[in-house]
């Protein structure tokens, strides 16, 4: 293909790179993101879970991880601030008898005081002070993560010098975060994996929808950049990079 056939497939990425709640079947096969994560976030969770507990799943996304818990709806409420998967969340979750609630202030989230026995949260914001409040005594958070070097390496490939847009998520400074607010750290973790990517188009459709790490990453901006991704695809097979995830299990004392 020659350099503007590439630009307008690339723009045709681009311009469709849009989801409801987490779906990336659209490059299903044109990327791997390694989870064979040292805990099972999963599991975690269920061996936890009791039917009796309030649960609340903060920032859900579409639901989907809530819902295959199978916990009484009655028992469970969520939370989700992006406007698309609040509308899918009030469709799907609200005729079930789910309480969900917009919310995109990990600090200021719109439930009573020690309202929940288990809060859940998977590549969500969160404020340990407020799971404090959240929680009742005893009550446990329980969480994953993407880490502050997630994709690093193909972020500085198209944006060379953009800063980490969290560079406090990291296993040590949030375990001394939710320790000084007086938790109990229970169970912790902390790996990096692999993120490989066999055609750009895929890479451009990803950039686009995780726009917090490639802030103002565009075809027509980075399109040098992107043809020369496109040289180590045709070298490699593949352009590749590093994940970044961290794991915490945290109990209430008081």
């Amino acid at each position: 293909m020659t350099n503007e056939e590439l630009r307008a497939a690339w723009k045709a990425e681009e311009a469709c790179a849009r989801i409801k709640g987490w779906d990336f079947s659209h490059i299903r096969g044109r990327y791997d993101e390694e989870d064979d994560l040292p805990w099972d976030y999963e599991a975690a969770v269920r061996s936890v879970l009791r039917p009796e507990m309030k649960l609340l799943d903060y920032d859900t996304g579409g639901g989907e991880f809530l819902l295959s818990l199978g916990h009484p709806y009655e028992n469970t409420a969520a939370t989700e601030g992006y406007p698309p998967n609040v509308e899918l969340c009030k469709e799907r979750l609200s005729p079930l008898g789910v309480d969900i609630r917009a919310c995109d202030d990990p600090s200021n989230v719109p439930f009573p005081d020690e309202s929940f026995d288990l809060i859940i949260n998977r590549h969500g914001s969160f404020d340990p002070r407020e799971i404090k409040r959240l929680l009742k005594p005893g009550g446990l958070f329980v969480t994953q993560q993407v880490g502050s070097e997630n994709d690093r390496e193909l972020v500085l490939a198209v944006l060379p010098g953009a800063e980490r847009p969290f560079p406090h998520e990291n296993l040590t400074e949030q375990k001394q975060a939710f320790e000084n607010e007086g938790f109990e750290i229970l169970r912790s973790g902390e790996h990096f994996g692999k993120i490989a990517f066999y055609d750009v188009g895929a890479f451009v459709w990803f950039a686009r929808i995780i726009e917090w790490e490639f802030p103002g990453f565009s075809v027509d901006a980075c399109f040098d950049r992107l043809l020369s991704l496109q040289q180590t695809v045709e070298r490699d097979g593949q352009i590749s990079g590093a994940t970044h995830r961290w794991f915490l299990v945290a109990k209430k004392t008081d």
